[in-house]
């Protein structure tokens, strides 16, 4: 099995001698790569005129990916032989590198190439290609414990189905990744793959639809929700629909059953209909002895006509699709319409433009009765579990439901302010962005001392470090218009601290600055001293970048190199509290006035705090 990678051209906006000695710099090793962690030299060669320099190294390299590896072979890191050969002449360096370490079962080959940029000769493009061919892997499946990694063989092929060692590996990076970064409750193997799947084993891609599901399900308390929520009366009498048996696919058991609805919308039936599909697919695994990951749901569309597609409804649809593919991933294993009206394509018009083209790929649409009979339901239900409306032998239990009187419609007039409208259009989280040389800053006045800030934010994406600051005078924002925090998803960046301001003069730093990593949910206070203004301050990690005046220097260049992101995301919560008004457990957040009570996020404490605050993460 042989995988190839091409990558972009990449180009830097530095001479190529300037990158060469950024380059450079990473030999014999470099602090600021983790994962190189040494290099020695076995063969050097120059030409006669030096215009040609190679050099063959041995180098030492720590990486994530063989973590099985390690557990199971007893090595702690690998050896890659790269060859390297600059031409100052024509100003290129190519790079070619191999594996040494198990090159008789695995055989990774690397190609770089650094040449000038060809309309900017003071420009640089660097481009890469590797593949890998794995010809064994290792032969020690069975070493490993279920109880440990869980990635034995019977372990994959009860729970997780068909896995190529590659995506195995992947499926162990990105669960180290959570156990690392979430301190609380992380999804279950299966849940885990759902993500990587539907990012087709992509784990940066995976990595970051993950976080996102698991910041929305905290911004809009979802598990609380769902342990709170009961379906009313209108909805158990009217509601159509309900799981239905098995059908015939491999992996693919639960059956869902719902006929078209007019009247309402209603967001919390969307998620326990999801939740409860999770929680019938890990039933079915543990009784049919095979992974059971997804389920089929059947629509009767029949009585659908135009007046059902009111902007309102199609916009609801919209939105539960939306949220469905962004959070229940690779759940849905078929989409069976029956009984299509001539209405239908439009509402599919509409509709088919925002689906994955994996998910339409899903769908199984049958107008009028062609759904019967060979190529119909048939091919894909047991004939036995048809409804027998629909032309099958079962009698069918799920709730047939029913139109929704008249007098029970809202008014036009009448306020929307149910439950399930505000979980969707209010949270009390905000996002910002993080640009580099650009930070996020948030003013809280206070009038009075012995105040108390607390604050809760998730780290979306990229690196940040967290400050709090002090000042007797309030700063200006940097624009009119962000002067109040954006809702969440509209996203925002706010800058208050003017360049001219001295730290230690115009203000004083009253927490120590705390790193936060992508994934990373951090929660803390802080009691005041004095009043003044206090200013939340968010600023991407790293280098901070050289003035316009100046020349770049070699360290800036080689942290371009590193591929760094330029935008870092993150979600946030503040609110101040009167001391008397704050119960001091951050564990939990509480406080008799504290918007914070209705959280449910698992956390544990940090010993990164003063002495007059307290951070968890």
């Amino acid at each position: 099995m042989v995988q190839k990678y091409q990558s972009p051209v990449r180009v830097y906006k530095y001479p190529f001698e300037l990158v060469m000695a950024a380059y450079e710099k990473r030999f014999p090793t470099c602090p600021e790569i983790p994962v190189f962690l040494g290099s020695e030299i076995l063969h050097e060669s120059r030409s006669e005129d030096g215009a040609i320099h190679v050099i063959e190294r041995s180098c030492k390299l720590n990486v994530d990916a063989p973590r099985l590896l390690k557990k199971i072979a007893g090595v702690e890191h690998v050896f890659f032989i790269q060859r390297n050969t600059v031409n100052w002449r024509e100003r290129t360096l190519r790079i070619e590198a191999h594996n040494e370490t198990f090159a008789n079962r695995v055989v990774v080959r690397e190609t770089c190439s650094y040449s000038v940029h060809p309309e900017n000769e003071d420009w640089t493009c660097f481009e890469q290609s590797a593949s890998l061919d794995i010809k064994s892997f290792f032969g020690f499946e069975t070493v490993v414990s279920p109880a440990g990694d869980k990635l034995d063989a019977d372990y994959i092929e009860r729970y997780l189905g068909q896995l190529t060692p590659l995506q195995e590996s992947c499926l162990i990076r990105l669960r180290q990744w959570l156990q690392e970064t979430h301190k609380g409750k992380i999804p279950k193997d299966e849940h885990i793959l759902r993500f990587l799947r539907a990012r087709d084993f992509n784990i940066d891609k995976a990595r970051e639809m993950l976080c996102q599901s698991l910041a929305w399900r905290k911004q809009y308390q979802v598990d609380l929700i769902l342990q709170s929520w009961r379906p009313p009366a209108l909805l158990q009498e009217y509601y159509t629909g309900g799981w239905h048996y098995q059908d015939k696919g491999e992996d693919c058991q639960p059956g869902a059953l719902y006929k078209s609805q007019t009247g309402w919308d209603c967001w919390e039936r969307v998620l326990s209909i999801n939740e409860e599909g999770q929680k019938r697919c890990e039933e079915n695994t543990n009784i049919f002895g095979r992974p059971i990951t997804s389920w089929t749901c059947l629509v009767d569309l029949e009585g659908l006509n135009m007046r059902h597609l009111w902007r309102p409804g199609v916009k609801a649809l919209l939105r539960i699709i939306e949220v469905v593919e962004d959070n229940y991933p690779e759940t849905l294993g078929r989409l069976l319409i029956v009984r299509a009206p001539r209405v239908f394509p439009v509402l599919w018009t509409l509709v088919s433009p925002f689906i994955n083209e994996n998910t339409r790929q899903k769908f199984l649409i049958y107008s009028g009765n062609n759904y019967q009979g060979s190529g119909g339901l048939v091919d894909y239900v047991d004939k036995d579990v048809i409804p027998d409306f629909l032309g099958g032998d079962c009698m069918c239990t799920v709730s047939e439901g029913g139109l929704v009187p008249k007098s029970l419609y809202q008014s036009e007039d009448e306020p929307e302010n149910s439950d399930h409208i505000r979980l969707w259009t209010e949270t009390i989280y905000h996002s910002a962005s993080v640009l580099r040389g650009a930070p996020h800053e948030i003013l809280v006045e206070i009038l009075e001392g012995e105040s108390v800030i607390t604050w809760d934010f998730d780290i979306l994406k990229g690196d940040v470090v967290f400050s709090l600051f002090h000042s007797k005078r309030a700063p200006e924002p940097s624009h009119k218009e962000a002067t109040a925090p954006s809702p969440c998803g509209a996203g925002d960046n706010v800058q208050l601290i003017d360049k001219s301001w001295v730290l230690g003069v115009d203000y004083s730093r009253v927490e120590s600055p705390l790193v936060c990593r992508e994934g990373e949910s951090i929660q803390g206070s802080h009691v005041t001293r004095w009043p003044g203004f206090y200013i939340l301050q968010w600023r991407m990690h790293g280098p901070l970048p050289c003035s316009s005046s100046s020349l770049p220097r070699v360290d800036d260049v080689l942290a371009s190199l590193q591929g760094s992101s330029h935008k870092c995301k993150l979600i946030y919560y503040y609110e101040v509290l009167a001391s008397k008004d704050f119960r001091g457990s951050m564990s939990s957040l509480e406080s008799c006035t504290s918007g914070f009570s209705q959280l449910s996020g698992v956390t544990t404490s940090s010993s990164q705090s003063q002495s007059s605050s307290h951070l968890s993460r």
